[in-house]
Formats: structure tokens, C-alpha cells, sequence
């Protein structure tokens, strides 16, 4: 099985370039761009949706022929604002011209096309809470199942402060059983607060069969095949992720872990 821990390429320019094939599943793709000013990120993808994110930063973005200028609004992600968010439906050519230090996520999967060029964000996102006491943390939904903005991609991020938990209870998606649950391969780009610091994430089955724990660092992607995939931030450690999910069928229905149903 392909490694679910993925350390960056380097410290600009193209640093994640995770395909299906790469990954050794069917839906999810995800890059991750580190740009300087003047620096230029650019794509096009047959029979496949993105979804690019504003991580931080500012770049001039274009796609389908439509230049929409500077986008971006915070400069670093623990700002906790929305991100400017921009769908590009596949077999389109996007560009993005950095002109602040920045970064810049390509979240994808597969589609039918039909869809127009959208911005997604930052206006229509709005920072949720979810959870309490040290399972407390803020959601901004990017393209969840409730903004019929893409044909297969949920993407959202997700802000865990120092010393609570997130992904928690812990729960799987990894089975096509609709209503109950859904088939959704996801990735996890983490971000730690120090950035020299590091988050846990623990990717299980129940028979154990997968059991991986790992620690993700600054930039470090945790691929989740299956199982569960709960995330712990320590104390005076801030964690952010961006999660990219997708499957046959554009909806996210989980189980939790049974030992866990209580917390449910």
C-alpha cells in the first residue's frame, strides 16, 4: 500500500502533486503550490474538476478566459478567515500569478463537465463551530454537500485549537451504502501553529487490518483510503487542514467507531 504520510518536494514551487494512480485509489487528487511573488502556477485537467484554494497569500487567478485579478485575503492561514475559492470545470486552463508569498491548493476529481468557471470564496463561507470542550474546532465549508458547486469534490477546512481533538469521534466513510454511508476517498493537508511543531493522526480499520499513526508536519499531506482518521492537536500546537473527499456519490454519511458511539 502506498505511503498514507506524504512529506513535501521541497519549499517551492509544485510541492504535492498527489494523483489517484499515486495514491492507489480512484477519486481524490491533490497539489499543493508554494509560490513566491512573480512566481506562476498553472493547469489543465481532462474529465476532472478543481477546486483552487487560497490557502494564504494573494495571486492574480485566470481560467476559461476570464481574468479575475488579485484574489486572496489572508496572509496566513491561522487568520481564520474565509479563503478565496475558485471552480474550474475540467479541460480548463487556469493560471495564478502569485503577488504576495503564497499558497495555493488544487483540490480534484472526477466529472462530466457542464459546470461554469465559479468563485466559491470568500463570500458565501462562514467559520463554524463544531463539537465542545477539547473536541471543539471551526469549520469553514468550502464545497460541502449543502453548495451544489461541484459534481464530485467536498472540500473544507478545518481549525483545531492547541490541545483538542478533530476527526473526532473517531469515523469511517468506506463503504457505497447510501443512506448510511458513503464510499470517500480523503486527503488531509495539515498546518501546524508553530510551524516546526507537529499534529498526531491515527488512520485504523476495526479488525486493525490498517493501523497507521503518524505525525504530521508543516505541509504534509495524510492520505485516508479507509477506516477511521481521528487528528489531535498538543497542547500549544494550533492545527488547520484543508480536506479534499470524494466518491461515487457526491454526499458525506459516516459510522463512528463503535467504541465510540457515546460521544456521538
Amino acid at each position: 500500500m502506498p505511503s498514507l504520510l506524504r512529506r513535501p518536494r521541497g519549499q517551492s514551487g509544485q510541492v504535492h502533486a498527489i494523483t489517484p494512480t499515486d495514491a492507489g485509489w480512484r477519486y481524490v487528487g491533490f497539489e499543493l503550490w508554494r509560490l513566491a511573488p512573480g512566481m506562476v502556477a498553472k493547469g489543465r485537467l481532462e474529465q476532472r474538476e478543481a477546486i483552487l484554494v487560497l490557502v494564504e497569500g494573494r495571486a492574480e487567478l485566470s481560467t476559461g478566459g476570464t481574468d479575475f485579478g488579485e484574489m486572496g485575503v489572508r496572509l496566513s492561514v491561522f487568520e481564520r478567515t474565509p479563503p478565496a475559492c475558485l471552480y474550474v470545470p475540467p479541460g480548463t486552463e487556469w493560471t495564478a500569478l502569485a503577488t504576495t508569498d503564497c499558497t495555493l491548493a488544487v483540490c480534484t476529481a472526477p466529472s462530466p463537465g457542464g459546470r461554469p468557471v465559479q468563485v466559491l470564496g470568500p463570500e458565501g463561507i462562514t467559520l463554524e463551530p463544531r463539537g465542545d470542550g477539547t473536541n471543539l474546532r471551526h469549520i469553514n465549508n468550502i464545497a460541502m454537500e449543502g453548495r451544489d458547486v461541484a459534481d464530485s469534490l467536498l472540500v473544507t477546512e478545518v481549525f483545531t485549537p492547541a490541545g483538542h481533538w478533530s476527526s473526532y469521534p473517531p469515523h469511517r466513510h468506506d463503504e457505497d451504502d447510501f443512506p448510511r454511508i458513503t464510499y470517500l476517498e480523503e486527503t488531509y493537508y495539515h498546518r501546524l501553529n508553530p510551524p516546526g511543531c507537529f499534529g498526531i493522526q491515527r488512520v485504523f480499520t476495526e479488525d486493525l487490518s490498517l493501523d497507521e499513526t503518524m505525525a504530521p508536519g508543516d505541509h504534509d499531506v495524510v492520505l485516508v483510503p479507509r477506516g477511521h482518521h481521528p487528528c489531535a492537536a498538543p497542547h500549544g500546537v494550533e492545527m488547520y487542514y484543508l480536506n479534499v473527499m470524494a466518491g461515487p456519490r457526491r454526499a458525506w454519511r459516516f459510522q463512528p467507531h463503535p467504541a465510540f458511539a457515546h460521544l456521538s
